[in-house]
């Protein structure tokens, strides 16, 4: 019998399709894993903004976790927009009764387009779930706001922001660099022990709806498929890069698209 990773998104949903629920399961399926979805809020949303957001039942949402893991093997977790403290309470408590292995969560907070998603409200109840995640994967404005601090600065504010971050319960913290100004990419790795900072050229595009989302649930299959954290990393980042390359001549919507998820198969 052949074997695939089985990775679960726990996030909101995107009807344009370029983040969220939507582009989590485009990414696992270009990773070779098979996608399963818990979905925790409804958006009205496009490729330049977010309309509305309609949160799902937090009873409800517990029992979607609650029926997959009762029936399937989940070898990795990806936790997007939780949008609500009381979401947050039921997913920490449905993935610890189901002992879930390999979480990696995005603390999303805001919009790329600048909608809250969440905001000020989220920032105690995603701290408490540190501890589950074996990472978390902020960008540069979320990780400031999660430990209360300063916006996008550089390389050495990442480092202080991954620390900060770690001692609030985190176990390992990769600090997304793409807010920063200039130069290259810079997503910036703290493993528990070292730092590691994994660059790449900035591809000039505007099609960067979602690419958060699809790193986050990039390194969740590649933890799931058994790769290591820095390989996992460095293996996701190195493909969110080739997606952004072939996305940047998609035209889908008026405002920011995506990446191209699926990228490597057109290579082919």
């Amino acid at each position: 019998m052949v074997g695939i990773a089985k990775i679960l998104s726990i996030a909101g949903s995107d009807p344009s399709g370029g983040a969220g629920i939507q582009a989590d399961l485009k990414t696992f399926s270009a990773l070779g894993c098979y996608g399963m979805a818990a979905i925790s809020a409804l958006t009205a949303q496009n490729t330049q903004g977010v309309r509305a957001v309609s949160m799902v039942a937090p009873d409800f949402l517990a029992q979607q976790i609650e029926a997959i893991f009762a029936d399937i093997d989940v070898d990795a977790v990806k936790i997007g927009m939780i949008g609500a403290p009381d979401n947050a309470r039921v997913i920490g408590a449905a993935l610890s009764s189901a002992r879930a292995k390999n979480i990696v969560l995005d603390p999303v907070l805001v919009a790329t387009s600048g909608h809250e998603l969440g905001g000020d409200v989220m920032v105690a109840p995603l701290q408490e779930m540190f501890p589950l995640a074996r990472l978390i994967t902020p960008n540069l404005i979320e990780a400031a706001r999660l430990v209360g601090g300063a916006g996008p600065g550089g390389a050495e504010d990442m480092r202080a922001l991954a620390l900060r971050l770690r001692d609030l319960g985190a176990p390992a913290v990769l600090v997304k660099g793409g807010h920063l100004a200039e130069g290259d990419a810079l997503d910036v790795l703290y493993d528990g022990a070292d730092f590691i900072e994994f660059t790449a050229p900035r591809i000039k595009t505007r099609n960067t709806h979602g690419t958060g989302c699809a790193l986050s649930s990039a390194i969740a299959a590649l933890l799931g498929q058994g790769r290591g954290l820095r390989e996992a990393v460095g293996e996701g980042k190195a493909w969110l890069t080739r997606a952004l390359q072939a996305g940047a001549e998609l035209r889908i919507g008026a405002g920011h698209g995506p990446p191209d998820h699926f990228c490597d198969f057109r290579r082919s």
